[in-house]
């Protein structure tokens, strides 16, 4: 592994940098944006069955709002039940905002690496284009410098390439589930609005 970083040159280490940063970003996110993190199974019918029970107490408020992302949103519409529709509903959207915007995050810059590693290789290859140039003079070629320029541009051109096909994919991916998530507690909190206003049982 060294032997290839050093055949590179000096141009690989923003592409192994971007690519520690990317890994940590991934897998971050796959550990953050898991269903029983952000909106486990059954919890809204956890919180109709206590909020029937109970009633919306500062206890099962508080209970709720530790359950992740979803629970959030759930506390801060039975905190408002007593409020007109209108008023839970806004509530809930707006914290519903800001569950999204930390549901994202990282996100931006998974999406930034995925876009800019293919231009760092470029970069790379640039590089080495310079070095085999410079190898050729009127009188010889030196051979040593050619072959160096060349490891340099194909060794930036590939690490690029391995950088940004996973960021890619896992940003779309990402994205993906993010949309995902966000429907579902749409329709979760949907339930909970209609039950406290008695449009559902």
């Amino acid at each position: 592994m060294w032997s290839i970083i050093q055949a590179a040159g000096w141009p690989i280490w923003p592409l192994i940098f971007a690519s520690i940063v990317a890994l940590a970003l991934i897998f971050e996110r796959l550990y953050s944006l898991r269903q029983s993190v952000v909106a486990p199974p059954g919890l809204v019918d956890r919180v109709l069955s206590e909020y029937r029970a109970h009633g919306a107490t500062p206890d099962l408020l508080a209970k709720t709002a530790r359950q992740g992302p979803l629970g959030r949103i759930l506390a801060a519409g039975l905190a408002n039940v007593k409020s007109p529709r209108p008023v839970m509903k806004e509530a809930i959207e707006e914290v519903g905002r800001v569950v999204t915007h930390d549901l994202e995050r990282f996100l931006t810059t998974l999406g930034t690496i995925a876009a800019m590693a293919p231009l760092m290789g470029l970069f790379g290859t640039v590089v080495g284009m310079i070095e085999i140039f410079g190898s050729q003079s009127s009188a010889s070629s030196n051979p040593i410098q050619l072959a160096q320029g060349i490891s340099i541009a194909l060794y930036n051109t590939a690490m690029g390439l391995i950088v940004a096909i996973p960021s890619m994919i896992f940003y779309r991916y990402f994205r993906s589930k993010v949309d995902t998530l966000v429907v579902e507690m749409e329709q979760q909190a949907i339930k909970l609005v209609d039950f406290a206003h008695g449009e559902r049982k």
